[in-house]
């Protein structure tokens, strides 16, 4: 029975999706999922379009965060794809994007904050749990 277990523990890291929003996440997220040693990891950041209303940071400096994120993933997975999506709703465009990289699972880590901003930002990451068409791991946070 065990090997059946470890069979599709296998199988869920065969391809992970690494959503990060900063290079200090970026950092973070892959230590907390390089324990568990993945076969394949993308790295996934979201540039977020307005959509009618002016975009909360330039798509220059947006990319050049993606870039800084991607770079701190590699030290830790050095094979690790990139991928880069332009979208309004982060949940929606991780979900997209796993199925467009055709990932096994989803792994983030949660970036913690109070009632308040979990509450003004939707919660993301109930959202991603909830909604995703494949696994989500929630790795650990170092810090607590």
């Amino acid at each position: 029975m065990e090997e059946h277990i470890n069979s599709g523990f296998e199988d869920l890291l065969d391809h992970v999706l690494l959503p990060v929003a900063h290079e200090e996440d970026a950092r973070e997220t892959a230590l907390a999922l390089e324990p568990y040693q993945p076969r394949r990891v993308t790295t996934l950041h979201v540039v977020e379009k307005g959509e009618g209303v002016p975009d909360k940071t330039p798509v220059e400096q947006s990319e050049a965060i993606a870039e800084e994120s991607y770079a701190a993933v590699r030290r830790v997975f050095p094979y690790a794809e990139d991928h880069t999506a332009y979208e309004r709703d982060v949940v929606e465009a991780i979900i997209d994007a796993a199925d467009e990289v055709d990932a096994s699972a989803i792994a983030f880590r949660s970036r913690g904050g109070n009632r308040l901003v979990h509450f003004l930002s939707g919660d993301l990451s109930l959202k991603l749990v909830t909604n995703a068409d494949r696994p989500v791991i929630a790795l650990p946070r170092g810090d607590t």
